[in-house]
């Protein structure tokens, strides 16, 4: 039996070799019509591409690396498979690097690039994995969430200050006062802004910010469980906590109620993220909710359009958030007295 090729594809579909092979491998070039007709008439033939063979006529690798810090986070989760939906659409396969945080993987990762082990990047980290000065022309790059400050790198992301001063204006509507924040890692961009904006909606309503009731998380429930115990051990304890993560408001959830205080009646917890898990823990966690898989959908349509030599028509891409109020934050009653 004689091997099925382009060419017989091309023949029985009644396009062009080139057109076959954009089908096949750049469907964002072709009709939505040409592509199913092309594909169905590739499955029936029994054709399989030689992946190999193409990356050496293009020097690509099919590949797109995400440098990540960590994938077993929920929102992450959702982010990367809005990103491979996307880059599955467009043919290109992607490769996970889990960095932990750690700016040596971060460059180890980064390099796949170098060795054309991958195309472009996916960049989750504030971090720029290369040097400017010795590393000469970087790859196709976009930032996701967070913002490297390289006015040149791509940027999709929620208004992080907007949506912060959406999550403080609703405390102190509630009557709260004495609002604690629990931020991200304090290097993070995202923890940054949300920090400004929590300033703000403060400074907006003539609100002293206690900056003792500031303290610094890390995104993960255990940070979020420390901060609270700490928070309690204050003098004036706080009546709410905004939470820079969901992650970190559950932790903090379960450390007052570990202590004895009633959420929301003692304190009010808001979070950040929209996970799913925040409408199931008790009480069910107001939020602001990013639109995590668009996030990702986005990064990767943009990161395929740098490589096929298509800038973004913008560089800094701010998709809508949500603030989304359930039973975690209450009207204030009283002071806390214990």
């Amino acid at each position: 039996m004689s091997k099925v090729g382009i060419k017989d594809i091309a023949a029985e579909t009644g396009v062009s070799i080139a057109t076959v092979s954009n089908a096949l491998r750049n469907p964002g070039r072709v009709s939505d019509e040409t592509r199913r007709k092309v594909r169905e008439a590739a499955e029936r033939a029994g054709y399989t591409p030689n992946r190999l063979a193409a990356s050496l006529r293009t020097a690509r690798s099919g590949n797109i690396v995400v440098i990540i810090p960590d994938v077993a986070d929920t929102l992450n989760g959702k982010i990367i498979r809005g990103i491979e939906s996307v880059a599955r659409e467009h043919g290109y396969s992607v490769l996970l690097g889990n960095t932990q945080g750690s700016v040596e993987r971060e460059r180890e990762f980064a390099e796949l690039t170098r060795s054309r082990q991958a195309d472009g990047i996916i960049l989750m980290s504030h971090r720029l994995p290369f040097d400017r000065e010795s590393d000469g022309v970087l790859p196709p790059i976009v930032n996701g969430c967070e913002d490297t400050g390289d006015a040149d790198i791509p940027l999709v992301a929620v208004d992080d200050r907007k949506a912060a001063i959406e999550a403080t204006r609703h405390l102190l509507e509630l009557g709260h006062r004495r609002i604690a924040v629990i931020t991200g890692d304090v290097e993070s961009t995202s923890s940054r802004r949300r920090l400004l904006g929590f300033r703000d909606a403060m400074a907006a309503a003539e609100v002293p910010v206690d900056e003792d009731l500031v303290v610094a998380g890390d995104y993960l429930c255990e940070g979020g469980e420390r901060a609270a115990r700490c928070l309690m051990m204050r003098k004036k304890r706080p009546t709410a906590v905004f939470c820079f993560s969901d992650e970190m408001a559950i932790g903090c959830m379960h450390s007052l109620q570990a202590l004895g205080f009633n959420v929301p009646g003692d304190v009010s917890v808001m979070g950040f993220d929209g996970i799913p898990f925040a409408r199931y823990v008790s009480p069910a966690l107001t939020t602001v909710v990013q639109p995590a898989e668009e996030i990702g959908a986005a990064c990767a349509r943009l990161l395929i359009g740098l490589l096929d030599g298509r800038p973004p028509k913008t560089l800094q891409m701010y998709l809508p958030h949500e603030l989304v109020v359930r039973d975690s934050t209450a009207a204030l009653e009283r002071e806390n007295t214990r």
